[in-house]
């Protein structure tokens, strides 16, 4: 990192320098060990106490803590959040050393099974007199072989139980090793008491079994739930594995005369990369040679192949199709859209929703609850006359049956589930706060152009002025929107273009635009103006001859423009501007758009289009689109810095009822105020220029391909995705609530609670991951 210290001299003497200034840095850091949600409130506390870090969060579902750095040395403050995690408890670690270990082997078999695996060795002797009862036979070991037996499970395999419960004890704080350990301890003293006062050759009952048992469940539980918290992370693994090793990099003939193979990590902007049929892009950058067809699905969940010829964009990780093309790199590393994608989704899965910060605060102190729970179960089991060993067992099963394993779980693995399904198909959730808030969304705001209109319109008609040449009108048009990338500029030069009519790259000087207006500049050295009719009453230039073609071109749904041409100053009148002719615009709905809009009315949401063309252009195409101007929902000659007064007032009821959760659903940097207004914001990613990010980092959901169908499909995942965290919820404080009275009761044995604890975490996990079968509502 680099370090810049400033001095500055004073009168010839030199001040001390100033302390080293550093830039916001967020470290995302693996952490092993953690169980519940109790480890997360300890690790979290432990972290935020650190000198430098701003904010923290951890993760329990994918094992890892984000952390921001608001001042210091990120490589000090590495090592500092490092101890931290340490002196807490867990073990610090990167995200790459967690996934090695993952699908580590020994023996062929999975390395974090073989404690498993050794445990149910160890207890199935000890479970089989069990059986043998239920059917007559007495296998009971002998006391001294269920000792050897039990022993081993006890603090062996049970060993990291006692470690993680030392370490909350001397943080003053609990979780769910320490309720084990405290159970499972219990019930091995009790038994080797027992043993122990026993006289020679009486048979007494121990209670080995139950502590082997319970300890050997526990860590199949957390194999279990390890097993099907990849499963979560799955998303985030095949979007890695889109990215290749190698591309094969094309001579330049100043620094590179031959072709080569290099790792996709050496590439630059500008080299020049083949992409052979069947592989995969290395980069992202522009097709410069041949053609072909893109499979994009796994990045913007567009089932079908995308035409690609000289001109055209690629995005790295995408499909090549059977053609081979030349391409020349644009963005690599950081800078791509894959990296770009990947990043929003691991922020999602990082974040934490607001509901979960309520769980964190009951977690904080269900331990210490649970604790006092089991004591008083204890107390009064034997103060109403029971021996002190069946006492002792109803307070064990109530410490093993309310582990809050499930409740730290609940909320991040069906957020991971939610945000990876959903990227899969092409929307981005950026963080968890928008995919929560999303779920009430009432009301959806949609921007015209590019987003429910395919935002390529076309000259339509030019209206020249009496004694105005045609062509010239549309060649000093041109030269005027020559270096302009709005929509109508295109239009006219594609005009101009169609009509072979030649423009300059010096045909206009003093080329201005005027924000939401249009632009003016000297053609020929005559000043010259092109935009909207609103600007031309601003200008005071009477449309004259003009005027009832302008309202008819209107009426039939065109957007028009005027080209007008500054009058010189008589006498004391300051200068006037005359109309040069009239230029209709068109645009078209988007494929679906229409059904897009009914399909969400048919939810019960509310729909606007908001667009700043004038009102007869917007009703033409609101009729196409199946909205309704007798109830408001198009709002017209909307100038883009007003966009965002729009949401506030639809946010706020003032545009007609009580105030509403707004989505705002737009495609361009002029849309970008709108978005961030809107409770959420939905950008619609269907180009790779700069006003697509600018849309793309002000919105909270950013929908890869330009399709209106994806605003009802986020609305959907969101809803799914919140209706699975309160179920999850549900069922583990169901679970807690229902368990722990059951076991205080003496309904449960230390055995069965911990199977149950067990199987709550599993079951947790498992119904999140039904979200993974969710798809799109299809048109």
């Amino acid at each position: 990192m680099n370090t810049t210290i400033t001095a500055t001299a004073a009168e010839g003497a030199a001040t001390p320098p100033s302390a080293p200034s550093y830039p916001p840095v967020q470290i995302d850091l693996g952490i092993g060990g953690m169980t519940c949600a109790s480890c997360v409130t300890r690790v979290e506390k432990a972290l935020r106490k650190q000198e430098g870090v701003g904010d923290a969060t951890v993760n329990l579902a994918t094992e890892s803590a984000r952390v921001t750095l608001s001042s210091g040395d990120a490589q000090e403050s590495l090592a500092r959040i490092k101890r931290a995690v340490r002196d807490a408890g867990y073990e610090p670690r990167t995200l790459d050393a967690m996934d090695a270990d993952d699908k580590a082997l020994v023996y062929g078999v999975p390395r974090d099974l073989w404690p498993v695996l050794a445990g149910v060795l160890l207890s199935l002797p000890l479970v089989l007199p069990m059986v043998g009862d239920l059917f007559g036979q007495h296998w009971m070991l002998p006391a001294w072989a269920q000792f050897l037996l039990a022993t081993p499970v006890q603090f062996v395999l049970g060993a990291r139980f006692y470690r993680a419960a030392w370490h909350a004890l001397k943080a003053w704080t609990g979780n769910m090793e320490l309720l084990v350990a405290i159970g499972t301890t219990a019930g091995w003293a009790l038994s080797t008491w027992l043993w122990w006062r026993a006289a020679p050759g009486e048979t007494v009952h121990l209670y080995y079994e139950a502590s082997a048992v319970v300890i050997t469940l526990v860590l199949l539980g957390k194999w279990l739930e390890a097993r099907a918290k990849r499963q979560t992370t799955s998303a985030i693994r095949a979007l890695h594995a889109l990215r290749p090793e190698r591309a094969h990099l094309l001579p330049d003939g100043v620094r590179r005369t031959e072709s080569t193979d290099v790792a996709v990590d050496e590439l630059l902007p500008g080299d020049l990369i083949r992409v052979l049929p069947g592989e995969r892009f290395a980069a992202d950058g522009t097709v410069v040679q041949g053609q072909t067809q893109a499979d994009e699905s796994m990045l913007t969940g567009e089932a079908m192949p995308v035409a690609k010829e000289v001109g055209d964009a690629v995005t790295g990780g995408s499909l090549n199709g059977e053609g081979a093309v030349d391409v020349q790199v644009r963005a690599v590393g950081a800078q791509s859209v894959l990296a770009h994608i990947i990043g929003l989704v691991q922020d999602a899965q990082a974040g934490k929703a607001p509901v979960q910060r309520m769980v964190d605060q009951v977690a904080a102190v269900f331990v210490p609850v649970v604790l006092l729970i089991a004591l008083g179960t204890l107390l009064a089991w034997w103060w109403s006359g029971a021996p002190l060993e069946e006492a002792l067992l109803h307070a064990v099963a109530v410490l093993v049956i309310a582990c809050p394993c499930a409740l730290g779980l609940a909320t991040p693995a069906a957020i991971m589930a939610g945000t990876g399904v959903a990227a899969q198909h092409g929307i981005l959730i950026k963080d968890a706060e928008a995919l929560e808030i999303a779920h009430k969304v009432d009301t959806v705001a949609f921007d015209k152009t590019g987003t429910l209109t395919e935002g390529r319109p076309r000259l339509l008609v030019i209206e020249a002025a009496p004694g105005v040449d045609e062509e010239a009108v549309l060649q000093a048009a041109a030269a005027l929107q020559a270096q302009s990338a709005h929509p109508l500029a295109r239009a006219v030069l594609e005009a101009a273009a169609s009509r072979d009519i030649a423009v300059a790259a010096d045909a206009a000087q003093a080329v201005q635009a005027v924000s939401g207006r249009g632009n003016q500049g000297r053609v020929k050295g005559a000043l010259l103006a092109l935009g909207s009719l609103r600007w031309m009453g601003e200008l005071g230039a009477a449309l004259g001859p003009l005027a009832e073609r302008a309202d008819a071109l209107q009426a039939e749904g065109a957007t028009v423009s005027v080209l007008a041409t500054q009058l010189p100053a008589e006498g004391t009148a300051a200068p006037g501007w005359a109309p040069l002719a009239l230029l209709a615009f068109g645009d078209e709905p988007k494929p679906g758009a229409a059904r897009a809009i009914a399909g969400l009315r048919a939810q019960g949401v509310r729909v606007f289009m908001v667009s700043g063309d004038n009102r007869g252009a917007a009703l033409a195409m609101a009729a196409r689109l199946g909205l309704r101007a007798d109830q408001d929902e198009v709002v017209a000659e909307v100038l883009p810095a007003d966009k965002a007064d729009v949401v506030r007032q639809l946010r706020i009821g003032t545009m007609g009822g009580p105030s509403h959760t707004v989505a705002m659903v737009g495609d361009g940097v002029n849309d970008a105020p709108a978005l961030a207004a809107a409770d959420v914001g939905m950008a619609m990613s269907h180009s790779q220029g700069a006003s697509a990010d600018v849309a793309m980092h002000a919105a909270g959901i950013t929908l890869m391909r330009g399709d209106p169908m994806l605003v009802a499909a986020a609305l959907d995942i969101s809803r799914r995705t919140v209706r699975k965290i309160r179920q999850n919820l549900f069922w583990a404080f169901v679970y807690n609530v229902a368990g722990i009275p059951l076991a205080a009761l003496g309904f449960l044995s230390p055995v069965v609670a911990g199977a149950a604890m067990a199987l709550s975490s599993v079951s947790v996990v498992s119904n999140a991951l039904l979200l993974k079968r969710w798809t799109p509502p299809r048109r």
